[in-house]
């Protein structure tokens, strides 16, 4: 998994980050608020750690910004908050779990691996719902491991917003990747999208007003 890990104390974020990489995951530290929205803003990470109290933007400030953008991938917070309300604002967030410092990484690993049950399906598999997942290695979308048909436009639609999860895709990014540039209106992309949701089971492509659409990460049950 690539993960980005907010935490100011450098020594604990590095034995955190050595830990983590000896695990497999790829770890971009950040020591400061602000510049972790920055870095989460240009670049698609897998999952959040984030330490509450540092500089620039708090913690929870910064998952409360990020939802304002529409992107959310799942977070875990690790503080040595104690306060109910703090901590009860962090569920209210989103955030996938809670670790009080000090804590063992043993456990840090644990609750990563339930994130990853939960949020990831191995190999090119994309969890996009409680029974569909995209592979993307043979542009297949299934629906409880059956291969749920779907007209190659539609595909393309799954695709493109499979690779966004939890972002939104505007109207424009529809017209480079799925049109080549071509002009449609959004009256247009809407109807397709409309046309695909029909098909489905389940609904799990937001549409996210005056913007374009969205499919958010599913959250462990």
């Amino acid at each position: 998994m690539k993960i980005l890990l907010l935490e100011d104390e450098q020594m604990l974020s590095e034995a955190i980050s050595e830990y983590l990489v000896a695990l497999g995951h790829r770890i971009v530290p950040c020591y400061d608020g602000n510049d972790a929205l920055v870095r989460i803003q240009s670049d698609n990470f897998d999952l959040l750690i984030l330490d509450i109290n540092v500089p620039g933007i708090d913690g929870l400030d910064l998952l409360e910004q990020l939802h304002l953008l529409k992107i959310r991938p799942p977070a875990i917070y690790i503080s040595a908050l104690v306060d109910i309300e703090g901590i009860s604002r962090a569920y209210d967030l989103g955030c996938f779990d809670y670790l009080k410092k000090p804590f063992h990484l043993k456990e840090l690993s644990l609750r990563i691996d339930k994130v990853m049950q939960n949020c990831v399906i191995p190999q090119s598999h994309v969890r996009l719902s409680k029974s569909y997942a995209y592979d993307a290695s043979t542009s297949t979308l299934l629906c409880d491991n059956v291969t749920h048909p779907l007209t190659k436009r539609q595909l393309q639609i799954i695709d493109l917003l499979a690779r966004n999860r939890g972002r939104v895709v505007d109207f424009e990014q529809f017209r480079t990747y799925i049109w080549d540039d071509e002009y449609v209106d959004n009256a247009t992309i809407r109807a397709e999208v409309s046309r695909l949701n029909k098909s489905l089971k389940e609904d799990f492509i937001q549409n996210i007003r005056a913007l374009g659409y969205m499919i958010d990460i599913p959250r462990p049950h």
